[in-house]
């Protein structure tokens, strides 16, 4: 079988795979991008169809298109953003390959590069980029088994409320998953306990302007390393209905039951940790730490905008918070479904390489694998705080290609010295020979 060849294989054309190929295609660097569904394929077959991006179509972009149809300061719907993406493929010519599955990567033997299996033969690559993103493998802990007698899916199989059966919902996960489906389950008229852990929750908007604007002018999307535990810290934001914050305690008012974080599951009872207090504290002070920042900013740089006291004011605390609730009887509560917003896992079993470690998690500086020839992009703090963002991706992956570029010079620079290498092995040895 013929072996196809390509300098640069990228794998994976969502938002990392596009914005790579319009780097790579801006430094003539010849490459393919091959996609095992379709472009932006997980914006149209693993999110709930209600699903908006958590940010305004002025900032949730890349800067060489803006969205068509979507005000700037509203959110685009998610099969908008899958849209966006196939129009910004065909603008820049990406060699997007759909329907392509990677199996294995591996380095060659004995040269440069890497044999890449594929669903519709080899591929052979001097260089390999991983823009597969952060939401690859969906974690659903074993607590409830299925002998329950509930409904349990995860919140990448989740599509709207007339998907579950009839009766009240567990959601367990309080960031922007979570606490969205908790949310539109709530607007569907259906009983809702949410299970609520660690977060962040910063305000939708604040004087005028959304909190990407204000997380943007303060510097926090370019933080570059996580404060100690905070490197997977949910964030609870959302763009539906036009942009909302988050509130859990407007959503206990609402009729949802808050509690702590699940810990497990034993005759028909789900325990709870005693933590739902000290969690809600968290968010709030993370809340009030934005409008404080955001506060300082506006008066050292003289900004003309609108005084805002009514974010300050916290509602009290619901009973659910004020006497939490540590168990729950699944069928005494009528719990028919349990939706698991509990996040995603790298699944990296193709890339069989030596970049991972002992926990599986990719080596890498800014991307640049510990395994020269390959590269990760949009995961979470690749780079930055805002690397697995939409805008931030496009900034990372400039930043492969021209690690690529660097590369690729180092490499012409040892053809080009081959011949003369060459001459001297072989004069080298003519001196050995004649000794």
């Amino acid at each position: 079988m013929s072996v196809e060849t390509v300098e640069t294989l990228v794998v994976g054309a969502g938002q990392a795979g596009v914005a790579m190929s319009e780097h790579l295609g801006r430094n003539g660097i010849e490459h393919l991008v091959l996609e095992r569904g379709r472009i932006a394929e997980r914006w149209r077959s693993e999110r709930w169809d209600s699903l908006v991006a958590n940010g305004p179509a002025w900032h949730d972009r890349f800067p060489g298109m803006t969205f068509d149809a979507v005000d700037p300061d509203g959110f685009a719907g998610k099969e908008e953003v899958a849209d966006y993406f196939v129009r910004y493929a065909q603008a820049i010519d990406a060699p997007i390959r759909c329907g392509v599955a990677v199996a294995s990567v591996r380095r060659l033997d004995g040269r440069p590069g890497f044999r890449v299996e594929t669903s519709d033969g080899p591929i052979e690559a001097r260089y390999v980029v991983a823009a597969t993103g952060p939401f690859q493998k969906p974690v659903t802990p074993a607590l409830v088994p299925e002998s329950a007698g509930v409904a349990q899916l995860h919140s990448s199989a989740y599509r709207n409320p007339d998907q579950l059966p009839d009766g009240a919902v567990l959601v367990v996960g309080a960031g922007s998953s979570g606490a969205q489906i908790a949310d539109e389950l709530l607007r569907a008229g259906r009983r809702v306990v949410l299970s609520v852990g660690p977060h962040d929750r910063p305000p939708r908007r604040y004087r005028g302007l959304d909190y990407c604007w204000w997380l943007g002018v303060l510097g926090k999307w370019d933080l570059q390393t996580p404060a100690p535990g905070t490197e997977h810290v949910t964030i609870a934001v959302s763009g539906a209905h036009g942009g909302e914050t988050v509130d859990f305690r407007r959503m206990a008012a609402r009729g949802a039951v808050l509690v702590g974080r699940t810990l497990g599951h034993a005759d028909g009872v789900l325990s709870f940790a005693p933590d739902l207090a000290e969690n809600v504290a968290r968010g709030d002070a993370n809340y009030l730490s934005v409008l404080d920042e955001a506060d300082a900013y506006a008066a050292l740089n003289g900004l003309d905008l609108p005084e805002e006291p009514e974010p300050r004011l916290i509602d009290p605390d619901p009973p659910c918070l004020r006497d939490p609730i540590l168990s729950l009887d699944l069928a005494a509560e009528g719990i028919a479904a349990i939706v698991w917003a509990t996040g995603f896992a790298y699944d990296f079993g193709w890339l069989q390489v030596d970049a991972f470690d002992a926990a599986g998690k990719p080596r890498h500086e800014r991307g640049v694998s510990s395994e020269p020839g390959i590269y990760f992009l949009g995961l979470p703090w690749l780079s930055r705080r805002g690397s697995s963002f939409i805008w931030g991706v496009w900034h990372d992956a400039r930043h492969i290609a021209d690690q690529i570029m660097i590369q690729r010079a180092y490499q012409a620079h040892r053809e080009a010295a081959a011949p003369r290498l060459s001459a001297a092995r072989a004069e080298a040895c003519g001196r050995r020979d004649n000794s």
